[in-house]
């Protein structure tokens, strides 16, 4: 599903967690009335650490504090915060924890990232709490203003007091938070919207996407950490490319988290680089971005591109189409072209026996995970 599409709202791209963790912290400690925080992963170490002291030096000064976590992707983050955060006022609440249920429902999972400060100031990407985004993974967040905080703040609600989130914070704190709110329409600014999936078989993201790559006039740039495309959007891709729109991939390389799913996308590399698509793997660090630009349409957030994310998950995007943001967008993956190899159609042909072993054993696993739907 998908908010309303609001203009006078404010989007500053915040490449590098050099640039997003130190906006987010300041922006935490001017909190004055609300804080809301929505992740995945949030495991012990150095990161978790400061969030730690930081949301409990917010909740000291009267702010309230709300931070709701996935019950799977939060398992490494120790009894000894926990209990800190809850001592020191947060309001603690755990998405779904796995439990003798059903298997959909245990697979499905919160992955959407979000922190909202006073109702006014939000930041959404694919961040997390874990050491690993302080220098071994890039990453992209976006800092945002205007009307569509507050589409934010109640896809943040919803999911607060819903029968499937559990812990010692009061569901009912939605619903004080609520009142306080304020949506400013007067200002003009860029055009947004929120999109989000709501779980099993809720692809309102790729709908999207989809819509916007079968339309696409002149560019098709994506990013993405985890490239298992759907053979809609395989289509929708090489389709494009042949009737001459500049199509890009940008990918990781051989330094990935999940190096099975990076063999079981390659495997689409041939048929997608006979059509024109270009295809460059990151070569500095493991990129766990996930962003698209489609001509001026820009779209920032959690949701990646294999199965789990588009039949599974929980995920939100923040959608931007406004020139002057998709000339940022543009930048910064040009500066990510240029720090990445490209797979050229004649290299990739003569690639060796192992590599289409690899490709083929880990695309069986993916067509097996496929079916699970």
């Amino acid at each position: 599903m998908h908010g309303m599409w609001r203009d006078g709202n404010h989007f500053q791209l915040l490449p590098e967690a050099a640039c997003f963790l130190p906006a987010m912290f300041e922006a935490l400690e001017q909190a004055q009335e609300s804080v809301l925080i929505e992740l995945y992963l949030m495991e012990s170490g150095r990161l978790s650490a400061a969030l730690v002291a930081s949301l409990v030096r917010a909740a000291e000064r009267g702010v309230t504090v709300m931070l709701m976590l996935d019950g799977y992707g939060a398992m490494g983050l120790s009894s000894a915060e926990r209990a800190r955060l809850e001592a020191g006022g947060v309001a603690l609440r755990f998405f779904n924890p796995l439990g003798f249920h059903s298997l959909a429902r245990n697979l499905t999972r919160d992955h959407r990232k979000l922190v909202v400060v006073d109702g006014k100031l939000a930041f959404t990407g694919g961040f997390g709490t874990v050491d690993e985004f302080l220098d071994a993974w890039y990453e992209v967040a976006v800092r945002i203003e205007g009307p569509v905080v507050a589409d934010w703040v109640r896809l943040f609600c919803r999911l607060w007091d819903s029968p499937l989130t559990r812990g010692s914070g009061r569901p009912s704190l939605v619903h004080d938070l609520g009142t306080r709110l304020e949506t400013r329409e007067g200002y003009r600014g860029m055009r947004g919207r929120v999109v989000w999936g709501q779980g099993y078989r809720y692809q309102a993201i790729r709908h999207s996407l989809h819509q916007r790559v079968s339309g696409a006039r002149g560019r098709i740039w994506i990013c993405t950490p985890y490239f298992v495309p759907t053979f809609g959007l395989r289509l929708r891709l090489a389709r494009a490319a042949r009737r001459g729109v500049d199509v890009r991939l940008l990918l990781p390389g051989e330094l990935h988290d999940h190096p099975g799913v990076r063999y079981a996308g390659q495997r689409f590399y041939g048929r997608l680089l006979r059509a024109g698509v270009r295809i460059h793997e990151f070569q500095p660090t493991f990129i766990h971005a996930k962003f698209s630009l489609v001509d001026d349409w820009a779209s920032i957030g959690s949701c990646n591109f294999d199965h789990w994310s588009l039949h599974w998950n929980l995920e939100a995007n923040q959608e931007v189409d406004d020139p002057r943001f998709a000339t940022e967008v543009a930048e910064l993956f040009e500066r990510n072209f240029d720090a990445s190899h490209e797979i050229l159609r004649e290299d990739w042909a003569r690639r060796p026996r192992w590599q289409r072993l690899k490709e083929w054993l880990y695309g069986s696993l993916d067509g097996m995970l496929t079916r699970l739907r």
